[in-house]
């Protein structure tokens, strides 16, 4: 991976180091500064630099060489890709399938799909998710092809550039139609994978709106003020109103078999370029005929 910046104009950038610049104005991570310094190669006005030492003024290019270091193997995949530019790539996920290896399974991710794509493609570029869906979760899936931008995204998506919103479909019908629900989520203690509302747990807030009613179900979007694992799930689950399908939440499989849970709109602002993206995904069929049976 190359990568370039110029020292924008300004007095507080005046003889400003090299690693101030990349870890204040660029998006760099503590451990992508770390593999630059020790496998990557520093350029400043095209001369190497000591990446310790290295200084910059306004008015200087800084080119950043650092090598792709992914564990996944590539595997051939097909991919409902809805965006794609030189910084971001936006997949709509089917259920099935996990975005990035957990436990024994290394080589069936989304991640491997597109590494495979990244391959064909002739574009020399690693797997970095900005955000994850469940397994049988289905929808819109945001991937960074820069992992300053990954790490950008990922620290400030509370709300200043990446926002998501989901369709779900719960049993009966929430009190108030349109609200936001408050309650923070812990591990369950008898279970590495179940979460469950507890006083103790990391805040999470959830803003839903009923869309639709049919035969005592609900349509709700949803869209999430805060990232926890299974927040949605364990949110209407904890309200009496498990999404249908959500067996490991209490959901009631007969209508479908898998949490009929869909993230379908997306939008995200490029940092590095100012850009604006507004992604949507339709409902799967199989959420559709849950809701009208």
């Amino acid at each position: 991976m190359i990568v370039t910046y110029t020292v924008p104009n300004k007095e507080a950038l005046a003889d400003i180091s090299v690693r101030a610049f990349l870890r204040q104005n660029c998006g760099f991570s503590q451990g992508l500064w770390r593999r630059l310094k020790w496998n990557g190669t520093l350029l400043v006005n095209d001369v190497p630099v000591k990446a310790t030492i290295a200084i910059a003024s306004p008015g200087d290019t800084i080119t950043c060489q650092i090598p792709e270091q992914s564990s996944l193997a590539a595997t051939p995949m097909k991919l409902d890709i809805r965006y794609e530019d030189e910084y971001m790539l936006v997949v709509n996920k089917p259920p099935g399938i996990l975005v990035h290896p957990t436990g024994g399974d290394h080589t069936n991710t989304l991640g491997n799909g597109i590494l495979h794509y990244y391959k064909i493609t002739g574009q020399n570029l690693d797997f970095h998710p900005v955000h994850r869906l469940d397994r049988n979760t289905t929808g819109l899936v945001l991937i960074a092809k820069l992992p300053q931008l990954q790490n950008v995204l990922t620290q400030q998506s509370k709300g200043k550039f990446f926002h998501r919103s989901y369709l779900a479909v719960i049993p009966g019908e929430l009190q108030e139609s349109s609200g936001t629900i408050k309650l923070p989520i812990a591990r369950h203690p008898d279970s590495i994978i179940q979460r469950i509302c507890a006083d103790d747990g990391q805040p999470a807030i959830t803003h839903y709106r009923t869309l639709s009613r049919n035969n005592g179900k609900s349509l709700l979007c949803l869209q999430l003020a805060t990232g926890r694992t299974h927040q949605i799930r364990v949110h209407l689950s904890s309200l009496g109103h498990p999404i249908l399908g959500d067996d490991l939440y209490g959901g009631d499989t007969a209508l479908i078999s898998r949490q009929a849970l869909h993230a379908f709109h997306l939008e995200a602002d490029n940092p590095l370029n100012g850009e604006h993206i507004s992604i949507y995904s339709v409902l799967p069929q199989d959420i559709v005929r849950a809701f009208y049976r």
